[in-house]
């Protein structure tokens, strides 16, 4: 880096001067004049002469020749002459000693208005004064020169100067200002004074002047600021940024609160302007600044959310609404009311002292009164209903309108088919009082999370009272309507329809008014009102960036078109079509029908029941219309923006390719300042060669297309790529087809065609830095890894399987090795040259190598290491910036190669020093000292490799016995020399942090504790299984002109306010492409691939435009200083930030942060592509996002966006996931429907109808039903669900069609198609939709680390089937249940697609299983489930049904906090009880009301006399004794089983497996129970196949609502191991640790085993349900086969051969599958049997029991 400390020639001591050998200077240049007659400490304000020397610069600025400052930099780009060339430096060869200055922008020759060693000065005085470390200084000195440096290398340094402080400090954006405004210091006059040193003269003296009132004005306050600004001096500007800086370095997870840093900066700024630190002489101790100020509030972050116990941290057991998190703590900073909180120990209020003695008071600030809540993030859905307001409004009070304007029939009167016309609009117009009331809901709720103390708790009680207001204009009228209609005499008189007519009009006058207003500027803007009071809120969440006007018409023209659409379709689709189904059902009572207990109260009124589930079904299709007009829209939208941008397919080929040349030369190639003496060809060719020579070395190209050396001497031929396109078969001369290389030049030659901001010469090019946390990722592969089988069920190795996927570069590695041995052999053994033949090369085609010693082993691992996902990858991918600016620079400057000759060394030294000064790569390992060898190897591998990586890690000292160690944030890089004693490297910089960094959930706290040591402007974040190329690096300098700082007018930030230069928003955040390059591993990479292509590109493409772009994927580029200056690049609260970026954009969003999307730039991305992986990917979003709805970002949103903007985020983001809840929501409403409606169609006479639909006569006595309308509905419904499914399938077709055209559109379609992608697109919803929800209710967001795995192991079905059970499974079975019924009652041919997408719930998992159906490992998978229903009752397992049975408890119960150190404990983290409110709603309230729904629809089937006219005997009794037999049952077999182990069990004490028997006999009884009660109810039902089917339906329904209440409310928490099971089971109960609960547990335990009996007989039988589904398939010949090709893609002969065994396993094998196939086969034929045969022999049953009459 910059500390030329690291040169091979520097003097070992560093204390007579820190910096190593800078004193080279100090001879060679005296020192300017103008500072000498300045006394340091004398007044550091009044430097006249320096404000001279500024003035000459503001006056006639030397750069800009012609242009007048107002117009600089607009139509001519001018730098400072002195960077234009490097050979016209003053001093003599620029290369000779290039060392001599570190910073060559900040040279002395540049003007530079304070020179280095001034700033040493002030680095060293304000360390010795505040008591910084010294390394944190010297770290922070580096890190502002390379700033200052890299601004300095495209402006003057003057300048450069000045807007690094208007950016950290004063300007218009700079956060530190906005935060000074926000909360009011500068109505604090005592600050007012002494804020700034230009103050001082601009005020008269203090107290002495009285005060005009404007002068508290907000704009006069921001004037004096400015004027205060504009006259400081550059040496106090430097001073405050590099106090700022020092504040910042050593924050740690302080700088997670910006605004409190801001505080202490301002603190510390006006001690160090006081006399009392000025006259200090003495240096305080090192260390101070982070004991005193820091250690405090980083104790009470700590203290948060973890407690000591037994000195170990363990986290408390606190919710998001108990913990007082980052966000709480920044927000009590801005505002007044907030500052005055803080207290000292004495009581003392902060605020009350004189501001520049607050700072030696800080460290008596007692912060654990100070804090409290500002925002509660409570588990609830209630938070959907505060953010998403404006959608419900628009939603269901819209719906509310169109449908009682359709169901007439429903309020008529009595006696009249139709309803007075007052009526007709006063109901009608209670969509206004739907409305009102889901804002005073959403009000209520707000009241939840808003602290009433907080100075917002007015506008909410204003806002309520409104509200009470206008829901008694919009539903009062209905009221007084329907009095005066019911009536007896009726009324003549006008003025119902009048008060009706008015009260619609006054309805949807409110409904637009709620739909539309954010509730946030309500009564009280907080987004643009003027009040002081809001100034905070508005600065810091709803400073959103302004958009274009072409870009704001574009974002409201596309939501009036997709909402006209909408409203119309969903009118005539679904409402309207609606009318005549209610028409026919609304007063229809079911006559005849009766039950013993109820009488006809419920039956008659099965027609309502029915006629309200479809209302709420039709509800639903509204909301999904919705969503499905928005992809609609936005894919047109986003292919239209396309063609705008110029990306498409349809320019010709040929054309892209053949003006490739022109376009690289004119947009890539800064050659603006360079003279012509070349032709652009030869520029070009270089360019092309380079990259074509780096995918040579990557073995995508073999060694033909690479630039040929005649006779050792490079020619420059232009390359041949170019020349001949003119044939219709270029492509393939170069390029395997189809290959990465293709695929990768064809973007690179497309992407050019976009418009692409000018480069900067290399030279002024901006600084930046990548930075990759990485926690315990793969490094590099080991041989072992790569050429062994990881297990029994991967089947092939890792090297084998990538050969498969990349067949061509592993044979171009292979001939490439194959040249490198010959090379390496030459002349030694050539007599053996002729008898070279194929079997010698045998070794290379399978393992890449032939002898083992070292360097060709660790090409193989290499090559390996390169296609898998692991960190060696992202690094060589990221290194290609430093070849691709050492490329640049070397074309564009031909100059440089002249000067050095042939001296390549010496050229390749001044190369490697540019790309080093503009790119910096930092890796953040936080594990690095605990690695072991094999990590550590590869690490220090890496830094052999590339010894400009830099690593940054966590070092720890243990402390002294009892007392914590010490953490530091440590950096060493490549050219760190290794310590001889430790073999450690030493340090560059080791900085001591206030505690451990890691309080969240790791990933931003280990951004967080690298960040100090990113250097330049911008910040790259990538995550460590991403890659990148070098075509695409070469467009670094165009990427970082996104950010629009490129042209920075000469005039100063501070000259007037508002000048247009610095008036726009900043762009935080640029967003780029990610290609995702697992894409070609079968059906469900693709799909992923698709999913990443769809969402990361089309979409971002249309959001980015209209403003909607909130998530930065990885590959983004951060404005660093933006973002460090206002939280860091990403969020950290452990939990509530899972998914940690998305809240830095919508941080940077709301602070006024531009976030824009580049179409030509892509890296490469991995993605896990098991099924179980991605849908553990899937987990983690759906999680994350159930955490994101909780949190205050979504809630100022949601609140204070304009609607089109607050749409588009809502659609972009939280609409996907509330869209996949209602998609599922749709399939079980839509399932109950069906169900009531099958009841009716079974148990009632339809009328016949003619082709009109008009009922034929003579059916009318016979008391028929006209329910045909309600058929067509249904009919209408599954289309309709049908296409909402379907339209997901829209972008991505799209998507390819624009970029690969027709045919290739059509086929990747297909191919999704036939490998029954739909499946895989319903269960993945199915597992988002369960995700979120779970999350709310119960909280639990845990990272789930995704495996990165292959695709290719096979899993067995007992772990596929205990890890989607609970998901998807279990939901799947039950609604297959009711379609069979369903199907039973009315058939129609469109529920073949509902069969297919419940059928997809229960088996998508094993579908998509490699191998699933081979025959023998479907039995061995048999085997093994039935071991794992039994295993873990005698001694604990690592996988068993207990196991699983427990943890999917403890969701609800919890552990108990014991630490005992069991073996088992291992299995489980650490889980509190969930919440009551949300237990008592959704496992108590939820079951019962789902249980009662299938109650009444068997209750209705039983109310009709049966066959021989007689009434049936209660329904009621007769589910009941069913339901809760089995229960009753294994209740009484469990406590004679308890009584016998307790007893016997000691007995047997030698007996292991005593435990186990005794479970099996219990699990046998509960089986053989519920058999037994299922046949006998199946007898009871007289062999009727639909009734018993409904039966079951409610049984289950009913058990399930039993054992749901049982665990909620009878189980205390749950043990972290599972002695209490062994216990039960073996009748011992001492020495199982359970201590003084041994007695209460077994009672405990009696409930648990009740429920897990039920459980267990359950899951046995659907595990064989399962296993009959998918037996068919394993019948067909060579299903495996073709299964696999389905799965992969790949040819049969291409497939992974099946796994050798010796003979003894062949054997064995051979014995479990005879033994278990007929197993299998007896089992599952008892089972058929008993449902079959009863059914084929119904009539020679017969029993009499009086019993049976009466149930």
């Amino acid at each position: 880096m910059a500390q030329p400390a690291q040169g091979p020639k520097q003097p070992a001591n560093p204390f007579p001067n820190p910096y190593g050998q800078q004193n080279l200077y100090r001879q060679q240049q005296p020192i300017r004049q103008d500072y000498d007659n300045e006394s340091e400490i004398g007044t550091p304000y009044a430097s006249t002469t320096r404000l001279a020397v500024n003035q000459q610069y503001y006056d006639s600025n030397p750069f800009t020749g012609h242009d007048s400052a107002s117009d600089a930099g607009h139509g001519s780009r001018s730098y400072a002459p002195s960077i234009n060339s490097q050979a016209s430096q003053p001093y003599g060869s620029p290369f000779a000693d290039s060392t001599t200055y570190p910073y060559p922008a900040w040279s002395p020759e540049r003007q530079i208005p304070i020179s280095m060693e001034e700033i040493e000065d002030i680095f060293l005085d304000l360390t010795q004064k505040f008591g910084f470390q010294r390394d944190s200084m010297r770290n922070m000195f580096d890190f502002l020169m390379q700033s200052l440096d890299s601004r300095a290398s495209r402006m003057s340094p003057n300048q450069a100067l000045l807007t690094l402080h208007a950016d950290y400090i004063g300007g218009q954006h700079a956060n530190y200002r906005k935060w000074y405004f926000a909360a009011q210091l500068n109505l604090d006059d005592a600050v007012g004074q002494t804020q700034n040193p230009g103050l001082q003269r601009l005020k008269s003296v203090r107290g002495g002047s009285v005060k005009t009132p404007g002068s508290k004005h907000l704009d006069s306050a921001l004037n004096r600021w400015r004027n205060a600004m504009n006259n400081m001096s550059q040496y106090d500007r430097l001073r405050q940024i590099a106090l700022y800086l020092l504040c910042w370095g050593e924050a740690g997870n302080v700088r997670f609160v910006p605004e409190c840093l801001c505080f202490i900066f301002k603190c510390a700024d006006d001690y160090y302007r006081s006399p009392e630190c000025q006259n200090s002489v003495e240096p305080v101790r090192e260390g101070l600044y982070l004991h005193t100020i820091i250690k405090p509030l980083y104790t009470f972050m700590r203290d948060q959310g973890y407690e000591v116990s037994e000195g170990k941290f363990v986290r408390r057991e606190r919710d998001h609404d108990e913990i007082i998190g980052y966000d709480d703590i920044n927000q009590l900073f801005w505002y007044p009311e907030g500052l005055a909180r803080i207290v000292l120990e004495n009581h003392s209020r902060l605020v009350d002292i004189s501001p520049s003695k607050r700072y030696m008071n800080l460290r008596r600030v007692d912060w654990n009164k100070v804090f409290f809540k500002t925002y509660k993030e409570k588990r609830s859905t209630a938070h959907l209903l505060v953010n998403f307001n404006r959608i419900w409004i628009l939603h269901i009070a819209i719906y509310w309108f169109y449908t009682a304007f359709n169901s007439p029939r429903v309020y008529a009167p009595p006696n009249s088919q139709f309803p007075s016309p007052a009526m007709t609009w006063s109901a009608t117009a209670l969509g206004g009082a739907v409305a009102t009331l889901i804002m005073l809901s959403a009000t209520l709720a707000e009241f939840m999370y808003i602290p009433t103390t907080w100075n917002n708790a007015s506008h909410l009680t204003t806002r309520f009272i409104f509200l009470l207001v206008i829901l008694a204009l919009t539903g009062g009228p209905t009221v007084y309507i329907a009095y005066v209609e019911s009536r007896p005499t009726p009324t003549t008189s006008q003025i119902p329809v009048i008060v009706g007519i008015v009260q619609f009009f006054i309805s949807v006058v409110a409904t637009v008014v709620f739909g539309l207003f954010p509730s946030g500027r309500m009564f009280g803007d907080r987004v643009a009102g003027k009040s002081r009071k809001y100034m905070a809120s508005q600065t810091f969440t709803a400073s959103y960036p302004e958009l274009t006007r072409t870009a704001r018409t574009a974002s409201i023209m596309l939501w009036l078109l997709i909402f006209g659409c909408k409203f119309t379709e969903s009118y005539f689709f679904l409402t309207s079509s609606f009318s005549s189904p209610i028409a026919v059902m609304a007063r229809t009572t079911v006559q005849g029908c009766n039950d013993k207990l109820f009488g006809n109260v419920l039956c008659s009124n099965q027609v309502p029941f029915t006629l309200a589930i479809m209302y709420i079904m039709d509800l639903i299709l509204f909301f999904l219309d919705t969503y499905l007009w928005y992809i609609i829209w936005v894919v047109v939208f986003s292919v239209a923006r396309s063609f705008s941008l110029g990306l498409s397919i349809w320019t010709p080929w040929k054309d892209v390719y053949t003006r490739l040349p022109k376009r690289i030369y004119a947009k890539l190639l800064a050659t603006g300042e360079m003279e012509v003496k070349y032709k652009p060809k030869v520029l070009v060719s270089q360019i092309w060669n380079a990259i074509i020579i780096s995918m040579y070395r990557e073995h995508l190209l073999g060694i033909d297309p690479c630039p040929a050396t005649a006779d050792g001497r490079r020619t420059l031929n232009a390359p041949p790529f170019f020349l001949n396109q003119n044939g219709g078969n270029y492509k393939n001369t170069f390029f395997p087809a189809d290959g990465e290389a293709e695929r990768r030049i064809s973007f690179f030659a497309s992407s050019l065609t976009t418009a692409l901001p000018e480069p900067l010469p290399v030279e002024a090019m901006p600084t930046f830095t990548v930075l990759v946390p990485h926690y315990s990722e793969k490094i590099l592969l080991s041989l072992r890894e790569i050429i062994r089988e990881e297990d029994q069920s991967t089947r092939v190795t890792l090297l084998e399987y990538l050969k498969q996927l990349h067949s061509v570069e592993w044979d171009n590695f292979v001939k490439d090795t194959k040249i490198l041995v010959g090379e390496n052999e030459d002349g030694t053994n050539s007599i053996n040259e002729k008898t070279n033949n194929k079997a010698d090369d045998l070794p290379f085609y399978c393992i890449g190598f032939k002898t083992s010693s070292p360097e060709y082993t660790l090409r193989t691992r290499i090559w390996a290491s390169l296609r898998a996902q692991t960190l060696y990858r992202t690094v060589s991918g990221m290194m290609n910036y430093s070849k691709a600016i050492k490329l640049l620079y070397r074309v564009e400057n031909p100059a440089i190669v002249s000067t050095f000759g042939g001296n390549t060394e010496k050229l390749e030294r001044e190369l490697e020093r540019m790309a080093r000064r503009k790119f910096k790569f930092a890796i953040s390992m936080q594990r690095f000292s605990k690695f072991n060898k094999e990590e550590q190897e590869n690490a220090e591998f890496l830094l052999r490799a590339y010894p400009d990586l830099q690593i940054a890690y966590l070092d720890e000292e243990p402390g002294p016995k009892g007392s914590e160690g010490r953490l530091f944030s440590t950096l060493i890089d490549g050219h760190s020399e290794i310590d001889e004693v430790t073999g450690k490297r030493k340090p560059k910089f080791r900085i001591e942090l206030p505690g451990n960094p890691i309080l969240g959930d790791g990933k931003s706290d280990n951004q967080n504790h690298a960040i100090i040591f990113y250097r330049g402007e911008y910040l790259q974040l990538i995550d460590a299984n991403q890659d990148n190329y070098l075509e695409e690096c070469l467009k670094i300098r165009n990427i970082l002109g996104e950010f629009e700082e490129y042209s920075i007018s000469s005039q100063s930030p501070y000259a007037q306010w508002g000048h247009k230069e610095f008036k726009k928003s900043p762009v935080a955040i640029v967003g780029t492409r990610e290609y995702i390059f697992s894409e070609n591993i079968g059906v469900l990479g693709d799909i992923a691939a698709g999913k990443e292509q769809t969402f990361g590109t089309m979409t971002a493409r249309a959001l980015a435009w209209i403003g909607g772009k909130l998530h930065y994927g990885h590959p983004d580029f951060l404005n660093a200083l933006f973002m460090t200056t206002r939280g860091g690049v990403s969020k950290a609260q452990k939990g509530l930030h899972l998914n940690e970026d998305i809240f830095a954009g919508m941080n940077a969003f709301g602070r006024g942060g531009r976030i824009k999307h580049s179409e030509y730039y892509q890296c490469g991305k991995g993605r896990d592509l098991g099924f179980g992986t991605i849908l553990n990917f899937q987990t983690k979003i759906g999680t994350g996002m159930g955490e994101q709805m909780l949190s205050r970002e979504y809630y100022y949103l949601g609140t204070q966006l304009p609607i089109d903007r607050f749409l588009t985020f809502y659609y972009g983001h939280p609409g996907f996931h509330i869209n996949n809840i209602l998609v599922i929501y749709s399939i079980q409403v839509f399932m109950v429907t069906l169900l009531f409606i099958g009841t009716l169609n079974k148990q009632l006479a339809i009328c016949q109808v003619d082709a009109q639909g008009n009922v034929l006569g003579g059916q009318q006595g016979s008391g028929c039903y006209n329910l045909i309308p309600v058929f067509d509905w249904i009919k209408r419904c599954i289309v309709s669900i049908f296409l909402v499914f379907f339209i997901a399938f829209l972008p991505l077709f799209l998507q390819e069609l624009v970029e690969r055209g027709t045919g290739k559109a059509l086929l990747r379609l297909g191919k999704h198609f036939l490998s029954l992608s739909p499946v895989f697109e319903v269960f993945s919803t199915q597992i988002y939709s369960q995700a979120i929800l779970s999350n709310l209710t119960f909280g639990g967001a845990r990272y789930i680390a995704t495996g990165r795995g292959f695709a290719t192991t096979r899993i067995s079905f007992s772990i596929l089937y205990s890890r989607f059970a609970g998901p998807g499974i279990y939901m799947g079975m039950r609604n297959l249940l009711i379609l069979l019924y369903v199907s039973l009652a009315i058939w129609v041919p469109h529920l073949i697609y509902f069969w297919f997408s419940v059928l997809s719930l229960c088996i998508a998992p094993f579908i998509f299983n490699p191998h699933q159906f081979s025959f023998a490992d479907f039995i061995i998978d048999y085997r093994e489930f039935l071991r794992w229903m039994s295993r873990g009752n005698s001694r604990t397992k690592a996988s068993s049904w207990y196991g699983y049975c427990r943890l999917s408890r403890t969701m609800i119960t919890g552990y108990k906090k014991k630490k005992l150190g069991f073996p088992s404990e291992k299995l489980s983290g650490d889980l509190p009880r969930a919440p009551w409110r949300a237990v008592v709603f959704s496992e108590v309230v939820w079951p019962i009301c789902h249980a009662a729904i299938f109650v009444v629809a068997y209750m209705f089937v039983k109310s009709f006399p049966n066959v021989n006219g007689q009434q049936n005997p209660s329904p009621l009794i007769r589910i009941g004794v069913i339901a809760i037999g089995p229960i009753v049952w294994n209740a009484a077999v469990l406590i004679s089983l308890f009584f016998i182990s307790l007893f016997v069990g000691p007995m047997f004490d030698k007996w292991a497996r005593f435990a186990s028997v005794m479970a099996a006999i219990a699990h046998f009884l509960a089986l053989l129970g519920i058999v037994s009660f299922f046949e006998f109810f199946w007898f009871l039902e007289l062999w009727d196949a639909s009734h018993a089917v409904l039966g079951v339906i409610t049984i289950v329904a009913i058990q399930r609502a039993i054992q749901k209440i049982l665990i909620a409310v009878f189980l205390s928490r749950e043990f972290k191991h599972d002695e209490t099971n062994r216990a039960w089971w073996s009748g011992k109960w001492y020495g199982r640790g359970l201590g003084n609960t041994a007695m209460s547990q077994p009672a405990r335990e009696f409930i648990v085993k009740i429920v897990e009996m039920s459980l267990w007989s359950s899951d046995f039988l659907l595990g064989h349900i399962l296993l009959v589904i998918l037996t068919p398939p394993v019948l067909i010949p060579f299903i495996d086969k073709l299964h696999s090709t389905m799965l992969f893609w790949l040819r049969p002969s291409k497939q992974i051969r099946a796994p050798l065994y010796s003979t003894k396993q062949k054997r064995q094998r051979r014995w479990i599958i005879i033994k278990y196939t007929l197993f299998y086969i007896l089992v599952v034929s008892g089972l058929a049997s008993l449902i079959v045969l009863p059914a084929i022999f119904r009539n020679e049953i017969t029993f009499h029991c009086t019993l049976c009459q009466n149930i």
